[in-house]
């Protein structure tokens, strides 16, 4: 709100808003459509000039009922910062997320050095992450009490865990396939029986920074603290998939992935249900909306066995997993 005003009253010669005049809106829409991105140099992006003029038709809608602005400006003249209907399109149009698939955070879990312990943090925090959906404040700050082998579960406690909204929720690790739950369970019982970790301490700990055997700062093992955010943990992740060949998937990028695996994998709505609550969805169709796109390569198989009337005993599984959720949700149940 605050850059959209600026931007506005340069362009306005900083005059004063009681003399407001909607030729002024049009012609600071006029100027956006000609300005460029610095970094880019390319005209601003849809999405950009859209977020902007929201914001200043918000900001006239409040001063219009102020004190001094009444009888100065009116309701109306807000909607002059409106876009028309086709660049409100552009600009909310969504572009589709490169998603990791689990073959290649295996190949990145298997590419990972394990000689050291600050190795060994590394790779299991890419495994716990794949298992659990953890959101990388919630990595960060994990203690060894919050882990539950023998339930393969983790309590996200909103008092000692930074979740979203501070809401608090169990993550039975889900079914993932490969080496993760073998380096996960690896690393606890390292910090347990070899680093003597207590249950109040990191799981995955920050790295200790001390002299090196010639003189300068270098890492020197690892502390019993967590991270304060997650700064480190997506530099982890770059670099492990970096190293591994691959492009850079953030942490987030596995509840994707995750995501679409619940969509492959459930046959009723109750087990999607309860996998989207594995993520710490309340409503379902948050995993569905906002996680469960489908991909590119994926909704052309769709289509082309559509076509040919030979889907896949899966695609009726999810076909008729989506026509109960939508039931049970237009119903209240």
């Amino acid at each position: 709100m605050a850059k959209a005003l600026s931007r506005f009253e340069e362009a306005n010669g900083h005059k004063d808003f009681k003399g407001f005049h909607r030729e002024q809106a049009k012609a600071f829409k006029r100027k956006l459509d000609k300005e460029t991105n610095i970094r880019t140099g390319k005209p601003l992006a849809r999405a950009t000039v859209h977020s902007t003029l929201s914001a200043l038709k918000s900001f006239f809608i409040w001063l219009a009922g102020q004190p001094g602005y009444k009888s100065k400006i009116a309701y109306a003249d807000a909607d002059y910062f409106n876009l028309s209907e086709k660049d409100v399109r552009i600009a909310k149009a969504s572009h589709q997320r490169p998603v990791p698939s689990l073959e290649q955070i295996q190949h990145v879990l298997e590419s990972m050095p394990t000689g050291t312990d600050i190795e060994k943090r590394n790779r299991a925090l890419i495994a716990f992450a794949i298992l659990t959906g953890a959101r990388d404040g919630a990595l960060a700050s994990f203690t060894l009490k919050h882990v539950n082998l023998e339930e393969s579960m983790v309590y996200q406690d909103a008092r000692e865990v930074k979740t979203k909204a501070s809401k608090s929720f169990s993550t039975w690790f889900f079914p993932i396939d490969g080496d993760a739950l073998t380096i996960f369970t690896d690393w606890h019982e390292h910090l347990h029986k070899n680093l003597l970790f207590a249950d109040d301490d990191s799981l995955f700990p920050k790295t200790r920074v001390g002299l090196g055997p010639e003189g300068g700062f270098e890492a020197i093992g690892l502390g019993r603290e967590g991270w304060s955010n997650a700064t480190a943990i997506r530099k982890i992740f770059r670099e492990a998939f970096e190293t591994a060949g691959l492009p850079y998937f953030n942490p987030h990028s596995f509840r994707n992935t995750l995501a679409q695996l619940g969509e492959r994998t459930c046959k009723t709505a109750e087990e999607f249900k309860a996998w989207s609550q594995n993520l710490g969805h309340e409503q379902v169709l948050t995993t569905f909306t906002s996680y469960g796109n489908v991909s590119a390569s994926r909704q052309a198989d769709l289509i082309r066995a559509m076509n040919k009337s030979k889907a896949a005993d899966s695609d009726e599984r999810l076909t008729a997993m989506l026509a109960e959720t939508i039931r049970k949700y237009r119903s209240g149940e």
